[in-house]
């Protein structure tokens, strides 16, 4: 089969690679049918993920057509469409039963990362119950891509962000992460959203959308405009929620500064360099700081909202491009080609088929 290979040094190519076999008895195999490009594969591609494996299939977000399971798969058979979850999980450790499963003894982030992932034609999903998400004939392939990974992301933020109605909330980063987040957050009946972004064009997007209601491009004013612009929207105390989902070289700053006191600051970016928790700058503020990755689970409900109509991730697809054609759509999705937010790659395409 075809599979997009990183080999640890930044490069990628596309090359030939067996197809997957099932190894564990709770394994499927996936036929991918549409997958896509994360930052965190840029973040691999760039040494920035200590814990990935060179010489390995990347992508970790992806939707397929179960081809064959396990012996110990309980609840999926071949057929089945499915949405994959980003993190391999076995459900029964001390942290899965907690519902931490990015922290699963036995998992977490493994998925183009520590084991090949979803950049090819077929990809091996270990712990396939727990991995799975059944897509409904109403819904497309396209409309549940996102499911697994950047809209679990979202939904997580917006949940542990403990927003609560006529809430004001401040969401850095208004990329496919942040704008998921936004959604999300929607749902909470917030009275105010804020976007803050460097890109003018991502923040028309999120208050065309109805994701922000007040935006704000911290170019010219950094922080100090941000906290001007939050606190006029919060009756002068700040943000009772705040989710950095920028991960730049002020954003953490940002988002504990922009916070009022007591508020909940949920950390959802991927950093690559360390940041700094100026302890003396923030006593008193009793600030609760939550901080990824993301435990994604319990992912039929936001799958049942985006049956409903009431989650809708299809303004984040800037273009598709087939498998054959990946190295461009890298070359897009890292340069942010023409605004690029998120690509589609569609199955292979045989050149003069």
């Amino acid at each position: 089969m075809k599979a997009l290979v990183h080999d640890g040094n930044g490069g990628i190519s596309l090359q030939e690679r067996p197809k997957p076999a099932i190894v564990s008895p709770t394994d499927a195999i996936v036929r991918v049918t549409r997958s896509t490009i994360c930052t965190s594969d840029l973040h691999i591609m760039h040494g920035a993920v200590p814990r990935a494996v060179p010489d390995t299939v990347l992508g970790h977000e992806f939707v397929g057509v179960v081809e064959e399971t396990g012996a110990q798969v309980a609840h999926f058979a071949p057929g089945d469409r499915v949405a994959v979850n980003v993190e391999t999980f076995c459900g029964t450790c001390f942290f899965c039963q907690r519902g931490f499963v990015n922290n699963c003894e036995h998992g977490g982030w493994e998925l183009g990362c520590r084991i090949d992932g979803c950049q090819a034609e077929y990809a091996r999903v270990p712990f396939a119950d727990n991995a799975f998400t059944r897509i409904p004939d109403t819904v497309s392939d396209e409309d549940a891509l996102f499911l697994g990974d950047i809209l679990a992301t979202g939904w997580w933020g917006a949940r542990i962000a403990e927003i609560e109605p006529g809430s004001t909330v401040a969401v850095i980063g208004a990329g496919p992460v942040g704008l998921t987040t936004m959604m999300c957050a929607r749902l909470k009946d917030p009275a105010c959203i804020v976007a803050v972004d460097l890109d003018d064009t991502r923040l028309a997007l999120a208050q065309e959308r109805g994701l922000a209601d007040i935006v704000v491009n911290p170019h010219e004013g950094g922080i100090a405009a941000v906290k001007a612009a939050v606190r006029a929207a919060s009756g002068g105390r700040g943000a009772d929620a705040v989710v950095e989902a920028a991960g730049g070289t002020d954003t953490f700053e940002m988002a504990w500064r922009i916070a009022r006191p007591n508020a909940v600051v949920v950390i959802s970016a991927m950093y690559e360099q360390d940041q700094t928790l100026p302890l003396p700058f923030m006593y008193g503020k009793n600030l609760t700081f939550k901080t990824g990755g993301v435990d994604a689970y319990g992912l039929e409900e936001p799958l049942a909202l985006i049956e409903a109509g009431k989650l809708d991730t299809s303004c984040l697809i800037s273009e598709r491009y087939p498998l054959n054609r990946i190295l461009e759509a890298y070359r897009a999705f890292e340069s942010r080609k023409n605004g690029c937010l998120k690509v589609v790659i569609t199955p292979w395409e045989s050149v003069g088929e």
